[in-house]
């Protein structure tokens, strides 16, 4: 490998230290829903961001909460020798993918048959720090 290669591959990982990912994978409920949550915290620091989600009477709400958590987590188990409270954690992208559909017939007047389809979706959240911390 070069040597300007190695030097990009560490400049890269170097940036990737403050961030950490989360997803979750065929949660079934309709895309659409949970973008609607997922806009309100899209941005927010991840205090007020967990304070929002907290109180949303939304179910998308519950799952993306706990999403949240998972990636707090990660960016603490990636960075074990910094605080939580100095990194000034935020939500640098959240995004709402439609997953797998489940189809279903119901059945409809005079012989007829509607068709049900039972959507999913994939969220991903990445979560950085707004302060470079090196010690």
């Amino acid at each position: 490998m070069g040597v300007r290669k190695k030097q990009m591959a560490e400049r890269i990982k170097a940036e990737k230290k403050d961030l950490a990912f989360a997803k979750l994978n065929k949660c079934p409920t309709s895309p659409r829903k949970m973008r609607l949550v997922a806009d309100l915290v899209r941005g927010k620091q991840a205090e007020s961001a967990l304070a929002i989600l907290r109180f949303n009477p939304k179910e998308a709400s519950r799952k993306l909460e706990k999403l949240l958590l998972s990636a707090i987590a990660n960016w603490q188990a990636k960075n074990e020798d910094a605080s939580i409270e100095d990194a000034d954690l935020f939500i640098k992208e959240i995004k709402v993918d439609s997953g797998s559909m489940l189809k279903r017939l119901r059945t409809a007047p005079q012989g007829r048959a509607h068709r049900i389809r039972k959507r999913s979706n994939h969220v991903t959240m990445v979560v950085a720090s707004k302060n470079n911390i090196e010690s």
